[in-house]
């Protein structure tokens, strides 16, 4: 069978590729092992998929000790290295599969490979700088960081303001840069769209990015906090270099209740919206419940960071076999 004029068994990216890629990795690892972070490997299937509106989980059937049920592949590691965190851990690192339906592109793929690490103990602060100098450890010639506000982004970009901004602008906006019909899209959707085909393909042209200051709505999982206006704002962060998102970072939410209500008010935004309902993992509000230590935590597209060191196109130049060929 062929594909084109290539045949589809053969893998995405030259095995040449493929070893510096192992050499990229096993330099990841001995930085955090220089750092006395534990790595941990955590299961691909949960009982509780990922209720933030702009992922689509993917899910299966399997028999379990009680009975025929439904399974999600993880969007991330995150719930269960946090069940660890909550359990004593102490400062942990995964290179982990996940999971994204629908995500295939010269960015994106529906099977890839999260980076993600905890610090516990550590301000927001601190795990930026840690988060540069892993960047750095593989793109050694990136130029100096720039701190840069998403409010600000929005402002000198496109002449809005995320937070106040009339929502029929932003669809008129939407709309008017993607050329499809906006008119049904929420806030954050427009604010997304905008932020992809607008802002980022900007970020980190000259270095390292690091945007801080995100809308509440756009971290289930973060702490929330205010901005120097007084608007507020989450304790996120996300890292840019040469047009391309690398990291997502946050201050860990460790309140369970409140965790417990942020997936409640994402299965209900869900349901608004005729997307697919996904089940919440009541083990991580149980893990939070119990204690999980404050901290912060963040994942890194490790497929994205490799194909900038290696000067590539697309990750599926550096990945074995991309989902149209698996």
């Amino acid at each position: 069978m062929m594909d084109g004029s290539v045949e589809d068994w053969l893998p995405s990216a030259t095995i040449e590729t493929l070893r510096e890629r192992a050499r990229l990795l096993g330099e990841v690892r001995r930085f955090f092992h220089a750092r006395d972070v534990l790595e941990v490997e955590t299961p691909v299937l949960g009982h509780g998929g990922s209720t933030e509106v702009q992922l689509d989980s993917l899910s299966t059937e399997a028999t379990t000790p009680g009975g025929r049920e439904r399974l999600w592949l993880q969007t991330s590691p995150e719930f269960h290295m946090k069940r660890l965190l909550a359990a004593g851990s102490g400062p942990i690192f995964q290179l982990a599969r996940a999971f994204r339906d629908g995500e295939i592109g010269t960015r994106h793929n529906i099977e890839f490979t999260l980076l993600e690490w905890y610090r516990p103990g550590w301000a927001l602060e601190s795990l930026i700088d840690e988060t540069e100098a892993l960047i750095r450890t593989l793109l050694p010639g990136a130029g100096p960081r720039r701190l840069s506000r998403y409010r600000e982004l929005f402002r000198d970009t496109l002449g809005v303001d995320p937070f106040t901004t009339a929502l029929t602008t932003l669809q008129r906006l939407a709309a008017e840069r993607s050329g499809a019909p906006m008119e049904d899209t929420d806030r954050d959707g427009c604010l997304d769209l905008l932020m992809s085909l607008v802002i980022e393909p900007q970020l980190g042209r000259d270095g390292i990015e690091v945007v801080i200051d995100y809308p509440p709505s756009q971290a289930a999982l973060a702490r929330h906090g205010v901005d120097a206006e007084g608007e507020r704002v989450a304790a996120r962060f996300e890292v840019y270099a040469d047009g391309l998102e690398l990291a997502n970072g946050y201050d860990e939410l460790i309140d369970a209740a409140e965790q417990a209500a942020r997936f409640a008010e994402d299965s209900r935004e869900r349901a608004r919206l005729g997307r697919p309902a996904v089940e919440s993992d009541r083990r991580l509000v149980a893990a939070l419940a119990a204690g999980m230590p404050e901290g912060s935590g963040v994942a890194l597209g490790i497929d994205r960071l490799i194909q900038l060191a290696l000067g590539r196109a697309s990750v599926a130049e550096v990945m074995a076999f991309t989902t149209p060929r698996c």
